[in-house]
């Protein structure tokens, strides 16, 4: 499945969000995060102390103080009634409550609130009535003010005791820490929300840092992008000192120097095409000449010495074979250069093949399978160089028989139709012998210039071009060949042509352009 322009965007975007930027806005984020929950924590531990502290250390104070001001002059052994008028003058509801415990005149302890239904002796924890009669034999037998915060039915409270003169009576306090929590938790939200703002400011600070970081890169990508494409005089702005700004740099510099390099090579390239072309011209005048001599001396071989006749009919068959070689090389310069034209009309190919076979006497040696109506749009003379290289090539290299099939196809071998091709219908030609097969390490290379080698055969006589040729003339008709080991034995080459050139082919076909055929011939 292939997806849009749009898709593509919005692919690369996924990507991106999902790779560095991400990782970025994560980072941001978390150090964030880490630092507004570590100073929001450390805030309000220290706001939570200090208001404790001070709503603490003030009830404390004026306990203290109250007690020693109303508890302080009860007589030893006070009534009932007096601790309850001295309870009553300590508490109130605004500040706190007090339970005040003393031994009457009958002996019996006497506990009176200054409010039952608020603050008993039962409320104030065992731990704490225990610590406040101790006495602490270090400053002399004198008793401390202890205290504790304890929660009552979830709420919480600061509770506090003191024993008056030795042997005066014992005060408890009890104050409420509601409001104090109340302010605790207000601010506890505060900080909560000022770690969520600091949170959405580093994801937005992310962002931002993330766009000025990453726009450079991926300006780097695009241009790399288009340098893989071929566009060589592709360059980056650079501003500024920084790492990216001396990344662009070296970009720069390597385009430039693979541009140059590029460039030379492309010009070597060139000048070596003009070689090859223009030494195959200069050679075809002489050889034609020399071509025309050999015909006669062949034509008289029998009328001469015969220690010089073997040597006649081998400069013979080297002209031929030289002459062969150019034709071929000059096939070749037209390829590179993009001069190949085709020269298509609508042709019989099992007619084609046989007339190929027959130009070279061949009949006899190859089996023929071509049931006839199998038409396609195609240039006749480079079906015949085609099929020339390769009955050739299966001739020389491969064992008999050799077979020749030729079948249409509608689609690729899944049933689809494919590029090149009205509605996907092919044909295809496959030529198979008996041989001995192509070495698994020789077929990637079989279509490859003057490619010859084969160490399960003779060494070719061949150019070592002839498949490459056929190669090109395939191609240029928007098909293809391709090599495989059979499964009975052997090689098949396969032929796949369009049966209707594409629009480039067809428009060359139109134009009318010439080229020559290349010589049978090649080896694998």
């Amino acid at each position: 499945m292939t997806s849009g322009p749009g898709g593509g965007r919005w692919g690369s975007g996924i990507l991106r969000w999902t790779s560095l930027r991400l990782r970025l806005v994560a980072v941001f984020a978390a150090v964030a995060l880490t630092a507004a929950v570590s100073v929001s924590g450390i805030a309000y531990w220290l706001n939570r102390d200090a208001v404790l502290t001070r709503a603490q250390n003030s009830a404390l104070n004026d306990f203290r103080d109250s007690l020693q001001r109303n508890a302080a002059s009860l007589p030893v052994g006070p009534t009932c009634q007096s601790l309850q008028t001295a309870a009553g003058r300590i508490g109130g509801p605004d500040t706190y409550q007090v339970v005040l415990i003393s031994t009457g005149p009958d002996s019996q302890e006497c506990a009176q609130p200054s409010n039952r239904d608020v603050f008993t002796l039962d409320d104030v924890p065992a731990t704490l009535q225990k610590a406040v009669n101790t006495v602490h034999t270090k400053d002399d037998g004198k008793y401390h003010l202890h205290w504790e915060r304890i929660s009552l039915q979830g709420r919480p409270y600061l509770v506090a005791g003191a024993k008056i003169n030795g042997d005066g009576p014992t005060g408890y306090m009890l104050k409420s820490l509601d409001a104090e929590r109340k302010d605790l938790n207000s601010l506890a939200w505060s900080l909560g929300i000022a770690t969520l703002l600091a949170l959405i400011g580093s994801a937005l600070l992310a962002q931002a840092a993330g766009a000025a970081v990453l726009r450079p890169v991926r300006r780097l990508g695009e241009a790399a992008q288009r340098l893989g494409e071929g566009h060589l005089d592709t360059r980056l702005k650079v501003s500024g000192t920084d790492e990216l700004a001396e990344m662009s740099r070296t970009f720069n510099n390597a385009a430039e120097a693979l541009e140059t390099r590029v460039e030379e090579l492309s010009a070597r390239e060139a000048a070596s095409r003009r070689f090859v072309a223009d030494m195959s011209h200069e050679l075809r005048t002489p050889l034609t000449a020399i071509t025309a001599v050999s015909d006669v001396l062949e034509d008289e071989a029998e009328a001469l010495d015969p220690m010089i006749a073997p040597a006649v009919r081998l400069v013979v068959s080297e002209t031929r074979r030289l002459n062969e070689l150019v034709e071929t090389l000059m096939e070749v310069t037209r390829f590179d250069a993009g001069t190949a034209k085709l020269r298509v009309d609508e042709v019989d190919v099992g007619e084609q093949v046989m007339a190929c076979m027959d130009a070279r006497a061949w009949l006899d040696s190859v089996e023929l399978d071509a049931p006839r109506g199998v038409l396609a749009t195609l240039d006749p003379r480079r079906l015949d160089v085609i099929m020339a290289n390769l009955i050739g090539n299966a001739l020389k290299h491969g064992g008999s028989p050799v077979r020749v099939t030729v079948r249409g196809t509608d689609g690729g071998a899944d049933g689809s139709a494919e590029d090149g091709a009205e509605d996907g219908d092919f044909i295809e030609v496959a030529v198979s012998d008996r041989g001995p097969g192509i070495p698994e390490d020789v077929l990637p290379h079989v279509f490859d210039r003057f490619y010859k080698a084969d160490a399960s055969r003779a060494r070719s006589e061949g150019s070592g071009l002839g498949l490459s040729i056929a190669m090109e003339n395939a191609h240029i008709h928007g098909g293809d060949i391709t090599a495989a080991n059979g499964p009975s034995g052997g090689a098949v080459f396969t032929l796949r042509l369009p049966r209707h050139p594409r629009g480039d082919e067809a428009a060359d076909a139109v134009n009318g352009g010439t080229s020559e055929g290349g010589p049978a011939g090649g080896a694998r």
